[in-house]
């Protein structure tokens, strides 16, 4: 059965969650890669005023396909996360407590989310069209040069994902490997 977890997510709920768990995210989550990140960080280092308030945010790893008309946004599938790997633990520590993508972290990324509370989930590479329909509103908050890459705040309704990475190291990578190879042995 799924969670049902609302985003903004408090570190407090972050921490309830285990990898494995299937979720249904609610609320409000931002879109971001890897170009609108490195102008975050560059902010943060900085001292300057950010577009979006990080506490307790979720980022959402996509570049959505351009809408068609009567959409609300286009396809919406998740990117590759390692691209953000530079720039997490930075965002992580400055209040991050959730991110959407697909495929494995890094060391410092997770060892990050262990010691902020911050949790890393999946969603289905390939399945963008669908994943659109659970985004409700879309609007672009920064660096709209950066075309799909702007930075977005998106308000979804039951967006499904599964957490990889828990607070606790825990990962479903390594975890349900080791799973399917128990079984097949």
């Amino acid at each position: 059965m799924a969670i049902n977890i609302t985003a903004p997510l408090s570190r407090e709920t972050a921490r309830t969650l285990r990898a494995g768990d299937s979720c249904l995210i609610s609320g409000v989550i931002y879109a971001a890669r890897d170009a609108a990140h490195k102008r975050l960080c560059a902010l943060i280092e900085q001292g300057k005023e950010l577009p979006l308030e990080l506490q307790n945010a979720v980022i959402y790893f996509v570049g959505p396909t351009p809408e068609k008309p009567n959409q609300i946004i286009g396809s919406a599938g998740p990117t590759t996360s390692y691209r953000m790997d530079a720039y997490s633990p930075l965002l992580i520590e400055k209040g991050l407590t959730g991110m959407i993508g697909k495929g494995k972290r890094a060391p410092e990324v997770i060892a990050a989310m262990k010691q902020h509370g911050a949790v890393y989930f999946g969603a289905i590479g390939g399945c963008g069209a669908l994943l659109s329909r659970c985004i409700k509103k879309s609007e672009i908050i920064a660096y709209e040069d950066l075309g799909a890459e702007a930075i977005r705040r998106l308000e979804v309704e039951d967006f499904p994902a599964i957490v990889v990475l828990d607070c606790e190291g825990n990962n479903l990578y390594e975890s349900g490997r080791e799973a399917y190879l128990s079984q097949i042995k």
